[in-house]
């Protein structure tokens, strides 16, 4: 095989993607659909809030198209996640395993609990929580005590892990859902990416005790900002409602409140561009799985460098793209990211590790050599659905 240059692969990321006089977004929106029409709704009728048909009618397309017998619409996903770890009983001084390797928001939503981010490491085949990792690591440093897990180091609970669908691609579920089982922990996915991804044959989100999703404006599909838990649990949801509508209870005028709830409630204007996206979600995966495809195809020749690919247990929406390093190349990561960029094609590097960063540099930790390697590895490239065909 040839040595590769910087060159080679900037020109298979440009054979894989429509040409273009301006820049190529890593991910953005579209707006094909009944957008408008939904929007002006909003406004002729004055329902712009966080009242209205269009709140109702996202949840319940959601909880359709996900299989999730519940939806609840938040304000965004960060807000969502939040709620998720206060269902499950998260609180003040708990530790919560989470990985490493993830968006910041995982990592906070644990500390508005007032709890402790516990990291764990990643595998490579999901780019995920690695469970058999976690399992041995769990073998040395947790013991259950009537039915509460604790750390054996530091005293505390263990009270959940929270796997997060990194970039789209489903954690491997069944082994984690066997850890939790074994050391009472419950188990909440963060979905915010994998929107559209499968595990087995079952939508993302449906595996745990909750999930939170995402629709930030660069996600598979946007209400602008916004987000949603996804639960089978009936008296969670209503619970859910409750305290993401500021726990009020329901009167004609009285302002009676019996609980501490937040103001995360999905305003409808915001919910009523959901609709409209949701009709258009299946063309949107459509289009990201061709534009995968073509990736796939184009570094398969290429040296020193491999697209990353769902795992065969998984359908993932590929929300974005994954061009991996290999170990022995991963200096030149920062001039990939420089030669693509300069030439209008916007790439990125993965988030810096949580562990790293000032606010959680005290946090308990595993040994974390795997998401320390991807994150010297991992280049995301663009992935826009209108990218991958003229189906949308």
């Amino acid at each position: 095989m040839i040595e590769t240059t910087l060159s080679d692969i900037l020109a298979a990321i440009k054979r894989c993607i429509p040409q273009s006089e301006g820049n190529i977004a890593l991910h953005e929106p579209r707006f094909a659909g009944n957008e408008l029409k939904y929007l002006q709704e909003c406004i002729d009728t004055g329902w712009v809030s966080s009242v209205g048909k269009f709140v109702d009618q996202f949840e319940a397309m959601l909880a359709e198209y996900t299989g999730a017998k519940y939806a609840i619409a938040a304000v965004n996903g960060t807000a969502a996640l939040h709620i998720c770890l206060k269902l499950a009983g998260v609180t003040q001084g708990d530790e919560v395993l989470a990985p490493a390797l993830t968006f910041v928001a995982t990592a906070n939503a644990v500390t508005y609990c007032g709890a402790i981010p516990h990291f764990v490491d990643s595998e490579e085949k999901t780019l995920g929580l690695d469970p058999h990792k976690l399992e041995s690591y769990l073998a040395e440093i947790a013991e259950v005590r009537s039915d509460v897990c604790f750390n054996k180091l530091t005293g505390r609970r263990i009270k959940a892990v929270v796997p997060m669908h990194t970039f789209g691609h489903p954690v491997d579920l069944d082994p984690l859902i066997e850890l939790c089982t074994r050391y009472k922990l419950e188990l909440i996915e963060d979905a915010a990416e994998s929107l559209g991804s499968y595990y087995k044959g079952r939508h993302t989100g449906n595996w745990g005790l909750a999930s939170a999703l995402s629709f930030n404006g660069n996600k598979v599909i946007t209400t602008g900002g916004g987000g949603a838990i996804l639960t089978n649990d009936g008296a969670l949801a209503k619970l859910a409602k409750h305290i993401t509508t500021t726990a009020k209870v329901p009167h004609k005028w009285e302002f009676y409140h019996d609980m501490v709830g937040y103001n995360y409630r999905l305003p409808n204007i915001n919910a009523a561009l959901g609709c409209a996206q949701l009709e258009q979600l299946p063309r949107f995966l459509e289009s990201k799985r061709a534009l995968a495809s073509r990736y796939r195809e184009a570094f398969k020749e290429i040296g020193g460098i491999r697209f990353f690919a769902e795992p065969d247990f998984a359908k993932s929406n590929y929300w974005l793209n994954v061009l991996l390093l290999d170990e022995d190349r991963a200096t030149r990561r920062n001039d990939l990211l420089k030669i693509t960029n300069d030439e209008g094609i916007l790439t990125r590097p993965a988030w810096n590790l949580m562990h790293k960063l000032p606010m959680f540099k005290e946090s308990p930790k595993m040994e974390l050599s795997v998401a320390e390697s991807l994150e010297r590895r991992i280049i995301n490239i663009p992935s826009s659905a209108v990218l991958g065909g003229e189906n949308v």
